[in-house]
């Protein structure tokens, strides 16, 4: 059985249809999806639609982003925090929570902020930023250490996690495995192709392989809706999307 792990769309449907297509055609059973569904993208309302339409289906289970935790419920004292990091998040975090029904934002704030799958035997944590915090990042090349420290208390043999929007992987010795399956929708990287991850498991044997797997999609497309949307800062964002070189627009 082979299962596909998504995260951090950011509202780039684009991104998304072009990995759902590449998803059908290795054969993917299940899809996992660690949120962050809306934010700071091309078509939020689009993207969030599509994916209600996925979870019509028992196989595929979406957690809750922090992302999405933050929209689900707007305050200004949450803005004012968002605009002291970066004043074009502030405002696509503005944007985002105008457009947005309150039947969306009850949506997002209904979805579970982690979730734990048993399959063959092998027990799966999903996570958006670590088992500790939903904004706690997993990056690539940290001390195994500090990872062990974020999963401490977990036994799940594979905790999936996201949100850095970085793909990484690491093998600790409590035997856990810890997969950052990168962005769909806003890689933070010099190429603009989104990132999933395919779990493929031997049924039989109980054993598994962990791949991350790019994808190419009309990056250009998103970014001219993303442009379009209008608000301040939003030209940067489409420039990151095309070619990112940090977490946050300059």
């Amino acid at each position: 059985m082979k299962i596909a792990v998504i995260s951090d769309i950011h509202g780039n449907l684009e991104a998304l249809n072009g990995v759902l297509e590449d998803i059908k055609s290795e054969d993917c059973s299940k899809i996992f999806c660690l949120g962050d569904i809306v934010m700071a993208g091309p078509e939020p309302i689009e993207t969030l639609n599509k994916v209600k339409d996925l979870m019509k289906s028992d196989d595929f289970k979406i957690i809750q982003g922090n992302t999405d935790k933050m929209l689900s419920v707007f305050s200004f004292d949450t803005y004012n925090q968002v605009v002291n990091t970066n004043a074009v998040m502030g405002s696509a975090y503005l944007a985002d929570s105008k457009i947005l029904s309150d039947k969306d934002k009850e949506f997002l704030k209904n979805l579970k902020e982690q979730e734990e799958i048993n399959l063959f035997g092998i027990k799966i944590l999903l996570v958006h930023g670590s088992p500790r915090k939903n904004n706690e990042n997993i990056y690539p090349d940290m001390p195994l250490n500090e990872v062990e420290e974020m999963i401490k208390g977990t036994n799940a043999d594979v905790i999936f996690c996201g949100h850095t929007h970085k793909p990484c992987g690491y093998q600790t010795n409590t035997e856990q495995t810890v997969i950052n399956a990168g962005s769909v929708g806003r890689p933070f990287s010099e190429s603009p192709d989104s990132c999933y991850v395919i779990m493929d498991i031997d049924e039989e044997k109980t054993t598994y392989t962990i791949k991350h797997k790019f994808v190419k999609y009309n990056v250009e497309k998103s970014a001219e809706l993303i442009r379009k949307r209008g608000f301040d800062g939003a030209d940067k964002l489409a420039k990151m999307l095309i070619h990112a070189t940090s977490r946050y627009p300059e």
